[in-house]
């Protein structure tokens, strides 16, 4: 950690990786990975392109960093709500899916989303990275929160996966609806309006009586 008072330029410097890693993310969001421009994000990030280098080697270094430093932590407080919060199930899951709005809402993840969809057959690993850092650990998290509520009587039988599949599918779909086609002229969706509505849908069916 750097000292108070230490100079100006040394600060900057131990920011630049965080910023270009920030730039990245905005133009990912913005133009897809494949026509993401390494020059384009160092200009955004305020560095040269040379500067850039000292920190990533390529575009596939940068998504990872975006993965891992911008959107991964989110997913680290989905599952740190979770490991805190055993129940009431129904406050649990919309303690959850407000803080997984709010990020949607005030990051441009859900141009990455669009990205990582639509660029993943010819970019499969961006898919893998996504898959295996942040999907099937989220789904993992909220199909345990789910297993768990259900040995405690409040969720009615049923595979937790696909319960899990079933929360976030909406959501999911009013991202790529906002990303896809408002852009060219459709109404939007407001994914906290979506969410609010959809839960009230699908808890009815999945609580118990008890519960």
């Amino acid at each position: 950690m750097l000292e108070a008072g230490e100079p100006k330029f040394r600060r900057r410097k131990a920011e630049r990786p965080a910023e270009i890693v920030r730039a990245a993310m905005a133009v990912f969001a913005e133009k897809g990975f494949a026509a993401a421009k390494l020059d384009e994000i160092a200009a955004r990030a305020g560095v040269s392109k040379g500067a850039l280098y000292l920190y990533f080697e390529t575009k596939e270094d940068l998504f990872r960093a975006v993965v891992g430093q911008v959107v991964a932590p989110n997913l680290a407080q989905v599952r740190g709500i979770a490991a805190a919060h055993p129940g009431p199930f129904p406050d649990l899951v919309r303690g959850l899916v407000a803080h997984v709005v709010s990020v949607v809402e005030t990051t441009p993840v859900g141009g990455v989303v669009k990205m990582v969809i639509g660029e993943a057959r010819n970019f499969p690993e961006l898919a893998r990275v996504w898959h295996d850092d942040l999907v099937s650990q989220a789904l993992g998290a909220v199909a345990a929160a789910i297993e768990a509520a259900q040995v405690r009587g409040e969720v009615k039988a049923g595979d937790p996966r696909i319960f899990a599949l079933q929360l976030i599918s909406p959501l999911l779909l009013t991202v790529v609806w906002r990303e896809t086609f408002v852009p060219i002229g459709a109404p939007p969706f407001e994914p906290a309006a979506v969410m609010a509505q959809h839960l009230d849908t699908l808890l009815a069916g999945m609580l118990t009586e008890s519960a």
